[in-house]
Parts: C-alpha cells; structure tokens; sequence
C-alpha cells in the first residue's frame, strides 16, 4: 500500500508540474504580449492584428527572450514594433535586413528607450552575408518570397543566406501567401506561392521544416482577384500595375474577405 501511495503521489506531483511550468513560461513571455499590445505600435498596424495573429505567430515560430532576431525587408516596420521592443526588454538584439545599404526603417525607430540598439544589414538578390555565420536564432521573412520568385535564384540564394547566418538550431520563420489548394499559376506573380514550392527550396538549402500551423488561413480567399493578392487589404490595389487606381472600383467584395490565406511554417537548421 505504501509504495502504491508512493507511486501516485509521483505521478500527481508530475502531472501538478505540468501546469506549473506552463503558467512560468507564460509568466517569462509576458513581455512578448507587452509588445504586442504596446501603444507605441501604429494605430493603422494595430488594426491589422486580427488578419496577422502576430502573437500566436510568434510564438508559434518559437521567438524567445534573448535571442538575435533578422527580420528580412521590414518595410514601414509592422513586425519590427513587437520584435525590436521585445528584443530590448529581454536582453536580445533586433536587426533589420534592409534591401541596400543606408536604407533604415521610419525615424520612430531610433528612439532608443522604446525599440533599443536596432541593427541593420543588407539583403538582396546580389548581397553578401547577412552577418557572421551561425549568428542567429530566428530569421523571419513574412510576405517576401513571392516577390523573389520573379527573379530567377533570387529565393533560392536568400535560403542559403538565411541557412548560413542561423546557429544550428536556429529557425527560418515564413509566412506567405499561399495558392494551395489551386495550383500556383507560373513565378507567382498574382502573389500565391504553392506551400511546396517554399518547403522544397527550404530543404534544398538544408533545412528541416520542423511545423506548419493555419493561424493565419482564410477560407474566404479564393485567390482569384482582378489584381492578384495585392486586390485584397491592405494594398486594395484598383488597376494593373503602372497605372493609377480606378476611384470607382468596388472594394467591398474584397475588403469582406480580408487579407489574404497564408502558410505558416517553421523550418529549423539541423544542430
């Protein structure tokens, strides 16, 4: 009897830690969700969270305090007000890869109480190393590939970039849009990229994909929009490319639907 009494109060002290550690972890990551609900984000990004789950994204592509974060082509900053404060609050360091040199993020970014010592580095379709090698943690590229694809080697040289700066161990972080379930229509230039296409360049640079997750699918997407991806929000794009936008184009239809289905995956380089 007493060694059954024993054994169970194991295997409930054992199932009780469970939970313990759980609530820790969240407790160690409460600045994560600081950043997200930050007033210091834009209004206009702020209001995209709903399409973006930038939390549930985050963590889910396995951001951890301390870490060296890349963000590839952060454009006007979207990600870069969660990871760069988030960085500076839990001792890791934010770096933007812009896509030539002296290229920096919007001003508000050098305010360095809120966002901390941002570093820039360069990438591009003839760049060199994204920094020394096995220098990262994470490499994020978020709604970047489908632009590469249409120069040729463009993706495939940033895959054996991203592999090259990444510790082993380190994770390559992607989010796209994406064309499955239809086929995706040539280089991608209605913006939809087949899920395949990603993972099977992503493993021909060496790396594993570790995770998918559907946080950011939308049914709704049929991916067949009168100008491609760039219909939907936020681009609410009204004319062909190289022409200026019909005013009286019915965004309504496109704006119920929201932003775009996309893949989420999570690639690890083996350790």
């Amino acid at each position: 009897m007493t060694a059954r009494i024993t054994l169970f109060a194991i295997a409930l002290a054992g199932a009780l830690a469970v939970p313990a550690f759980t609530a820790e972890a969240m407790a160690a990551d409460a600045k994560l969700a600081a950043a997200v609900a930050s007033p210091s984000r834009a209004a206009a990004n702020a209001a995209r969270d709903r399409f973006r789950h930038p939390a549930a994204s985050l963590e889910f592509w396995g951001v951890r305090p301390g870490q060296t974060l890349i963000e590839i082509a952060p454009a006007n900053g979207y990600w870069s007000e969660i990871l760069a404060p988030y960085a500076k609050a839990t001792g890791g360091h934010y770096i933007a890869a812009e896509g030539k040199a002296g290229q920096a993020l919007p001003a508000k970014f050098s305010d360095k109480a809120v966002y901390g010592d941002i570093s820039y580095t360069v990438f591009n379709d003839k760049s060199g190393p994204l920094g020394p090698p096995g220098s990262a943690d994470l490499v994020l590229t978020a709604r970047n590939i489908h632009d590469w694809m249409w120069t040729p080697g463009y993706a495939e040289k940033g895959m054996a970039d991203f592999f090259a700066v990444l510790k082993p161990g380190g994770i390559l972080a992607v989010e796209d849009h994406r064309a499955d379930p239809r086929p995706q229509i040539g280089d991608a230039h209605d913006g939809y990229v087949a899920t395949a296409t990603i993972v099977n360049m992503a493993k021909k640079a060496g790396f594993v994909l570790d995770a998918s997750s559907e946080i950011n699918a939308n049914p709704k997407d049929s991916k067949d929009h009168p100008f491609g991806v760039w219909t939907l929000p936020p681009a609410r794009q009204s004319a062909p490319n190289g022409q200026a936008d019909n005013p009286k184009f019915d965004h309504s239809k496109y704006d119920a639907i929201g932003e775009s289905d996309r893949m989420t995956l999570r690639f690890r380089k083996p350790a």
